[in-house]
C-alpha cells in the first residue's frame, strides 16, 4: 500500500509547485554566446523558477510540437501552461517571468515593437556563431562543451 504525502506549511502541494512553476527555455549548450545569455537569467530574481534544457544533448525531451533541430537554430520557450513560443516572444515570455525584467516586456508589447525585435532576432541568427566564436574566444565557455554546430 502506498502512502500519499502529507501536505504542510514547509511542503507545497503538487497544485502550489505548478503555481510556481516557470517557463522552460530551450537553448543550444554548444553555443557558448547562448551559454551565457542563459546563465545570466538563471543568475537574475526569479531565475530559479525557470526550467532550462540544453537541446544540443541527444535524447532531450522536447514535447511532441518542437523538433531538435528546429530548437537548435531557434530560441524557444515552453510557458506553464503548455504554449510554445519563440524568437522574441520567447524573451518576452522570460522577460515576463522575471522581476528585474518585466519593464523590457511591457515595452516589447507596444505597437510595433514585436516586429522590430523579432526582425532584430532574425538578423542576428546568421551571425550567432561568429558571435559564439568571439564569446569562446573571451572565455565564454559552452555549456555542454563542445563547438555549435549552428
Amino acid at each position: 500500500m502506498t502512502e500519499t504525502p502529507q501536505t504542510t506549511a514547509s511542503q507545497p502541494s503538487e497544485a502550489d509547485k505548478d503555481a510556481q512553476a516557470g517557463p522552460t527555455l530551450y537553448f543550444d549548450g554548444s553555443c557558448a554566446l547562448c551559454t551565457v545569455e542563459i546563465g545570466h537569467y538563471a543568475s537574475r530574481d526569479g531565475g530559479d523558477r525557470l526550467c532550462f534544457v540544453d537541446v544540443s544533448k541527444s535524447g532531450v525531451d522536447l514535447g511532441g510540437d518542437l523538433a531538435r533541430e528546429t530548437a537548435m537554430h531557434r530560441f524557444h520557450v515552453r510557458l506553464s501552461n503548455g504554449t510554445l513560443k519563440s524568437g522574441a516572444e520567447g524573451f518576452v515570455a522570460i522577460w515576463d517571468a522575471l522581476p528585474g525584467w518585466r519593464w523590457a516586456a511591457c515595452l516589447a508589447r507596444l505597437p510595433g515593437m514585436m516586429w522590430v525585435l523579432e526582425t532584430g532576432y532574425r538578423l542576428f541568427l546568421p551571425i550567432r556563431p561568429v558571435l559564439s566564436l568571439a564569446a569562446r574566444w573571451l572565455g565564454a565557455k559552452p555549456a555542454n562543451g563542445h563547438t555549435s554546430r549552428s
